[in-house]
């Protein structure tokens, strides 16, 4: 600690603006001076505290500084505090009545306000340098993120903080996290946002970080939100959709009253008879012919009672959700190699990690808190390596950055196994202890020909040895990986090879290793948790096991059901007749859309549960209103393995009700019994009675803070990183596996590869972003990169519309020239109905796992006159 933070710890307020907790000490201000025993003058903020050690944190000689120093801060600011924003709130307000500054003290200097037009471009804040005490927080804050989109700029008495070129900030490279917003102590950065009236402490529904939040609520609306700094996971900080685009709440386009299907048009009607109407149709139905599909949107209560719902009342299997499309691979292959599908470490854990290879991820703009870890580590002197077809922000950041093609991840990864063993890098006594099959797999990747994968996967032999040569040798060392690994034909092959890497070099069952698969949507480990899959029961219970589960439910299990994808054919051959969908728009995230489309339609009937007249929802015969994720109790468990709580902020609109509600209210109508829950956490008892990595859970426990499973009991404290004394295998020991392969090729019709991702403003399919106008500024329609060499050669050019043409569809799409994507890729988001990328994806599936091709995708792009 320094004499500051230990003098605050210990309610002794010295005066400061340039220091915040968490940010590293700056010293500018001059205000937290303290006398030390040699009568020096020392800022508190930058000294460290000695046993022993002595200072005077107050004295006439020192105020008398401090009165100088506020009042040449007063003098160029501007003291128009009624009309400001921060009034009451303002550090540099609280300093000055502490030093009891008067008039008498500002008359004798001359006022020198600048003359600056504040900066209005950015939709959630306003910057204001008349108001600008220099501190730098905002400098320091921003560097931190990784945007580096603010700097001191000029010199002496025209000093300021600027962006390149003193251009608008929207023209910079900032990325609207509102971090500045949060820490500057007086009016010079001021949201846009409503003052709340009151906070709740809960968790962001966006990504799989998690962060904790406390969302601002006044009256019935949601106006604003902030970190929680008490949070393990951000520890305060938020990204541009945690702090500013939750308002999707407020939308006047909720569902608020049950719709039935007449005539091909929806009519309002009472809860009674849209439930009578699903009852009494859903009876008609069970077995192979009723599907569910859960949702990583909702709670771990409400996907629980999806499932028991779909194998108890309507004796089907078939149950299943998103995790179908972006981590089933790692589910599958992690639980053949470790016994575990989950992330076997922490978020933060990677800030002590000495290497990070970050594989097909591209974390600052899907898991922003993530990428702040990864950069703080990185600052700290880790290596980053980083393995992605596409240039990002985190490859700008990299040691080294492998751009290889699409696809060739496993012969790339086998070789760096190769080149890590050649230079006896590997872990012997690690292997030797906590492993098998190793024999087998060194054979096999010492046979690899290298000048194949070279050819294979476009990246040079030298440039692979150092790659693995760096993560080797860095200890501890940590895989973070998502979509760009799971999302392939052979995805759960991408995972075991990750997973042998981990295993060769003994990165796995200690703090700041282990792999790492980052979840992309807010309860997608939940949801998987909670036996939301067609092959698993809660807490991945085999279905051998399935006995607790028909004792405690009083029903027969039945036996495994069709993945997603194959829903979608079954409804095409008319074995699928009848379909419950819960909180997804699988019309826009499933692949082949136009396939999908046609199976929805050919169900002789569709329910859809959701909060918004989604694309699927329009699809449907009867559309129950839900209640959004401000407007229940529960919990969300994040990709670290962490149960969180989530708290009620408002009512919901209209007649909109929980989703476990609707459900419970349902299989009652239909005659089950066991749905009679009084409350989201008599139905965790439930599951902690039933799911043995969270038996020692509770809502009262999680009220002091998240746990991460496995927690056995109530006397554990939950599993920071997993497999540090057994891997979760039947002999305890984890398994060397060798991954199958084939690169994808492309043809003379379709010469070219397409990828397919996310951007930081916009979010799976809208139904959320979609509803907050702001983040249009920002990105408001789909687009097409390109790189300049592909673009020259079939002349399209930026900002022209081009066809995009695959086996399964075509689309036209607006073009953006980068070197972003190398030579024979394109790339896109799948986040807009009205270009919808999914028309052109689909095919081929991981037969292990279920996943669809998604991210190599052979495409004809031409110019449009």
């Amino acid at each position: 600690m320094t004499v500051l933070e230990a003098a605050l710890a210990n309610d002794i307020y010295i005066p400061h603006l340039c220091f915040r907790e968490g940010i590293e000490p700056f010293g500018g201000c001059r205000l937290c001076l303290v006398e030390n025993t040699d009568g020096r003058l020392v800022t508190a903020c930058e000294t460290p505290v000695e046993d022993g050690a002595e200072f005077i944190s107050e004295s006439e000689r020192i105020n008398n500084i401090r009165r100088t120093v506020v009042s040449l801060l007063i003098s160029e600011h501007s003291r128009d505090c009624l009309s400001c924003p921060s009034s009451g709130d303002c550090s540099l307000q609280e300093v000055s009545s502490y030093l009891n500054l008067t008039e008498d003290d500002l008359s004798r200097l001359r006022q020198d306000l600048p003359e600056s037009e504040p900066d209005e471009s950015n939709p959630f804040f306003i910057r204001n340098h008349d108001k600008c005490i220099l501190c730098g927080l905002c400098v320091r804050v921003c560097r931190a993120t990784g945007a580096e989109a603010i700097d001191f700029a000029y010199r002496g008495h025209d000093t300021r903080i600027s962006t390149f070129m003193d251009r608008a900030i929207t023209e910079s490279s900032c990325v609207s996290c509102g971090e500045c917003v949060e820490v500057c102590p007086v009016g010079a950065l001021v949201s846009r946002e409503e003052k709340p009236f009151t906070e709740v402490k809960t968790v962001c529904p966006y990504c799989g970080a998690g962060c904790g939040i406390y969302l601002g609520v006044r009256g019935d609306r949601v106006v604003s939100s902030r970190g929680d700094p008490d949070n393990p996971v951000n520890r305060g900080k938020l990204c541009v959709k945690g702090r500013f685009a939750l308002k999707f709440v407020n939308s006047p386009e909720r569902l608020k009253k049950p719709l039935i299907k007449v005539d091909g048009r929806f009519v309002e009607v009472e809860w009674d008879e849209a439930l009578s109407t699903v009852a009494e149709r859903l009876s008609e139905y069970s077995g192979e012919e009723f599907a569910a599909v859960a949702s990583a949107k909702c709670t771990n209560e409400e996907n629980y009672i999806l499932q028991k719902f779909t194998r108890a009342v309507m004796l089907s299997g078939n149950i299943d959700h998103c995790a179908r499309l972006c981590h089933a691979p790692s589910v599958r292959s992690l639980s053949m190699t470790l016994g575990s599908g989950a992330m076997t470490n922490s978020i933060a854990e990677l800030e002590d990690s000495a290497c990070i290879l970050a594989v097909g991820t591209n974390p600052t703009e899907t898991h922003p808190l993530t990428a702040y870890s990864v950069i703080r580590a990185i600052r700290s002197g880790a290596k980053l390596v980083v393995i992605d077809p596409r240039r990002t922000r985190i490859s700008e950041l990299a040691d080294i950055h492998l751009q290889n093609r699409p696809g060739s991840d496993i012969p790339l990864i086998m070789a760096m196994c190769r080149f890590i063993i050649e230079e006896g890098l590997h872990d012997t006594e690690f292997i030797e202890s906590r492993t098998e099959n190793f024999d087998e797999f060194r054979d096999a990747v010492m046979a690899l020909d290298l000048e194949e994968v070279e050819s294979l996967t476009g990246v040079g032999v030298e440039d692979m040895r150092r790659a693995a040569i760096t993560y080797a040798s860095k200890k501890p060392a940590s895989i973070i990986y998502s979509m760009g690994i799971t999302q392939h034909a052979h995805g759960t092959d991408n995972v075991i090879a990750l997973s042998n890497l981990a295993l060769l070099t003994g990165n796995l069952g200690k703090p700041s290793a282990g792999i790492n698969p980052l979840r992309g949507q807010n309860n997608v480990q939940g949801a998987c948790d909670m036996g939301a899959l067609p092959d698993l029961l809660p807490g991945y219970q085999t279905l051998d096991d399935s006995f607790r589960f028909s004792d405690k439910w009083g029903s027969t299990i039945p036996g495994p059901g069709m993945t997603l994808p194959e829903m979608f054919d079954a409804a095409l051959e008319g074995r699928l007749r009848a379909m419950y969908i819960m909180g997804e728009n699988p019309l826009l995230s499933e692949p082949e859309t136009e396939k999908t489309r046609k199976a929805l339609e050919s169900l002789d009937f569709l329910v859809v549960q959701d909060i918004f007249m989604t694309e699927t929802a329009e699809l449907a015969d009867v559309v129950l209103p839900a209640c959004a994720w401000a407007e229940k109790d529960g919990t969300f468990t994040n990709t670290e393995r962490r149960v969180q709580l989530i708290r009620k902020a408002l009512d919901a609109p209209g007649e909109a009700r929980t989703d476990w509600e609707i459900i419970c209210m349902l299989a009652e109508k239909m005659g089950a019994e066991g749905f009679d829950y009084a409350s989201s956490s008599e139905i965790f008892k439930e599951i902690a009675a039933l799911v043995p990595s969270y038996a020692g859970i509770s809502h009262e426990r999680l009220q002091d803070g998240g746990i991460q499973w496995p927690c056995t009991s109530y006397e554990h404290g939950g599993t920071q990183y997993l497999h540090s004394e057994r891997f979760s295998t039947p002999t305890g020991r984890a398994s060397f596996l060798l991954p199958g392969y084939h690169v994808g090729e492309v043809s003379e019709e379709y010469p070219m590869v397409l990828v397919t991702g996310r951007n930081l403003y916009q979010y799976h399919t809208r139904s959320m972003t979609g509803r907050v106008p702001e983040l249009d500024s920002f990105s408001d329609r789909e687009e097409l990169l390109i790189n300049p060499l592909d673009a020259a050669k079939l002349g399209v050019e930026d900002g022209g519309t081009v066809l995009v043409k695959s086996e399964g569809g075509s689309l036209e799409v607006r073009a953006r020239v980068s070197g972003d994507v190398m030579e024979g890729v394109v790339f896109m988001t799948f986040h807009f109905a009205e270009t919808p990328a999914n028309v052109l994806t689909g095919g081929d599936r991981d037969p292990v796992s279920g996943m669809p091709e998604l991210k190599f995708t052979p495409v004809s792009i031409r110019p449009v006159e």
